[in-house]
């Protein structure tokens, strides 16, 4: 079993967040956006994961120079091969899952790093592949599948007429790679676009007509990190599956000084907490330092200095600081508001 990743937008939507770390590295309680998603998908597939190719932008759209490292190190902590691939141009889904072609092949999952999940992942042997869905109200934002007879009859690319309120989340299973391959060259080499991009659903309708099966996933939480509101409310339920796995996510050298941690909160190493009460739903990055201040449902990142805040719905970037009254704040990285 192989894993794709295409996770090359920058994400303009989270900025300004992302104006220094792309989205997908991103991190959410202490992990970044894609490792987590790879790590669930690995351990629900009960499937070997032989490769995990991951495909990024390219340094002048904001991808640090050591990303293709830390996205190795990834895999070989899941004895994995690594595999990373450069999306030169945004052109749509099906081109972005080709910028790997090299590594598309047999059976694999197909995973955006746009959001996060909980889903159920038994794979059915007898069909051609899986697209993961979830009931939304707003479809026209999305690909939508329609159903009949428990199968996918048809896919449909952000409907501007209603469809079916079945959105496709970003999470595919492919029993033969080769296939999607050759399908996606097909659309490449014939200029087959939709609104100016190579779409994956063209590709998946394709197969269908051909005579694949798809059958829809089940999906049981579907966490999106597009904008600060949903990242924020993202952090909270990862600490919250956290917490409920009995997992502790506070780090042993953490000095409280006249301080309080209300659980589930993240709080990397190295972080001071004076006269200070945080969490629930809190993540505090390494070297950071708090002070004379109360925290609720907040995301904070590495090497920031907070003092007298009363947060709650907060984000704030790599070494920032804040000084102020405010409560729902958005700071990016290297922000000062003293």
């Amino acid at each position: 079993m192989k894993i794709i990743v295409p996770m090359a937008g920058i994400g303009s939507r989270l900025r300004p967040h992302t104006l220094t770390t792309p989205k997908p590295l991103t991190v959410i309680a202490g992990k970044p956006i894609v490792q987590r998603l790879v790590e669930d998908i690995t351990s629900v597939v009960n499937q070997p994961i032989d490769e995990i190719a991951f495909i990024i932008g390219p340094t002048t759209k904001g991808f640090p120079e050591n990303t293709k490292e830390e996205l190795l190190k990834i895999a070989d902590a899941l004895n994995a091969k690594g595999s990373v691939y450069v999306q030169e141009e945004a052109l749509g889904t099906a081109h972005a899952i080709y910028c790997a072609k090299d590594s598309l092949s047999g059976p694999c999952v197909v995973a955006f790093a746009d959001t996060l999940f909980k889903a159920d992942f038994t794979l059915d042997a007898n069909a051609d592949g899986a697209i993961w869905v979830k009931q939304v109200e707003d479809p026209s934002a999305f690909g939508v599948v329609k159903l009949k007879d428990g199968v996918i009859s048809d896919f449909v690319e952000k409907p501007k007429d209603f469809v079916s309120d079945l959105a496709i989340i970003g999470i595919y299973y492919f029993k033969d790679g080769d296939k999607v391959r050759e399908e996606i060259k097909y659309l490449l080499d014939n200029n087959l676009k939709e609104n100016g991009e190579y779409q994956l659903t063209n590709v998946l309708e394709s197969l269908k007509q051909q005579g694949a099966q798809f059958i829809p996933g089940k999906v049981d939480a579907w966490m999106d990190c597009g904008k600060k509101d949903p990242t924020v409310d993202t952090n909270k339920q990862v600490l919250g599956f956290e917490h409920a796995s009995g997992n502790n996510l506070v780090s042993a050298d953490v000095v409280l000084q006249n301080s309080e941690i209300i659980q589930p909160c993240f709080v990397g190493k190295n972080v001071v907490l004076k006269n200070t009460k945080i969490g629930p739903f809190v993540s505090i990055g390494e070297n950071s330092v708090v002070e004379n201040s109360t925290i609720t449902n907040s995301l904070i990142q590495t090497n920031v200095v907070i003092s007298n805040a009363n947060l709650d719905n907060a984000m704030i970037g790599n070494h920032a600081k804040y000084n102020g009254k405010y409560t729902s704040v958005s700071i990016g990285d290297y922000t000062e508001l003293i």
